[in-house]
């Protein structure tokens, strides 16, 4: 593998973890590679610098080019509407061809993206879309999950305990299902979904155990009890943990 930067036949793409919020939780390896990157590509909604910005910013030379991919859209329509898939590729095809430009210049490009890059990130859709063109590398990241349980001092899983991620998008009757048959759960994708989900944690019967938390690791971290939670907002950056009771010594 090529040093970051040097001039090949073509650059490497680099999917780097930024880790679930707090710039200090960014890997040795990818902090490194940040330093060394000719050209840095970050995922951001249209008018805002975003998240993954935001925690880059420490990391940043002076010497190094950001592209931006700024989303077309967000919550304007409906993610179950065909028009919305259909933007979002769109998009992401626009999107691997402007750092395709890069790479087939012969720049590495780093991709970065908050937490991990192969779990429900927006990296995935340029990976698939430029892996057989160039050589990739990723680096993982801190789960925002991992974060959000380790600011909380939560312990998730214990013995056997098998833990469920669970998108807040699925139905209500999905999300009790799965409520009643994991262990240990964590809720994402909550955002206007809360209501929703509340209602199906109440029906699962797993109201007293689930803990709200947003922002985690971040300035204006906050976590309560979902009982004490008495609004329906949550910013994205938010989740559910309900952890697992498992046997223990």
């Amino acid at each position: 593998m090529s040093e970051p930067g040097t001039n090949s036949s073509c650059g490497r793409l680099y999917g780097l973890g930024l880790g679930p919020g707090d710039p200090d939780l960014i890997t040795v390896k990818a902090a490194r590679l940040i330093e060394k990157m000719p050209v840095i590509a970050y995922f951001a909604k249209r008018g805002a610098s975003g998240k993954a910005r935001a925690i880059l910013e420490p990391w940043l030379k002076a010497h190094t080019r950001e592209v931006p991919l700024l989303y077309p859209l967000t919550t304007e329509i409906h993610f179950c509407d065909p028009a919305y898939a259909q933007a979002l590729r769109a998009f992401y095809e626009t999107s691997a061809e402007t750092l395709a430009t890069y790479l087939a210049a012969g720049q590495d490009v780093a991709l970065v993206c908050e937490g991990d890059p192969l779990f429900y990130g927006s990296f995935m859709h340029l990976h698939i879309r430029l892996r057989e063109r160039f050589p990739v590398t990723i680096v993982p990241g801190i789960s925002g999950m991992a974060g959000a349980w380790c600011a909380a001092q939560m312990p998730m899983t214990w013995g056997d305990d098998v833990l469920s991620v669970l998108p807040g998008t699925l139905k209500g009757d999905v999300l009790t299902t799965k409520l009643r048959e994991s262990d240990a759960v964590v809720i994402i994708k909550i955002g206007a979904n809360l209501a929703k989900i509340r209602a199906s944690i109440i029906e699962a019967g797993r109201l007293d155990e689930a803990l709200y938390i947003e922002q985690a690791t971040m300035t204006g971290e906050y976590f309560q009890p979902l009982t004490e939670k008495k609004d329906e907002n949550a910013p994205y950056f938010s989740m559910i943990l309900i952890p697992g009771q498992g046997r223990r010594p």
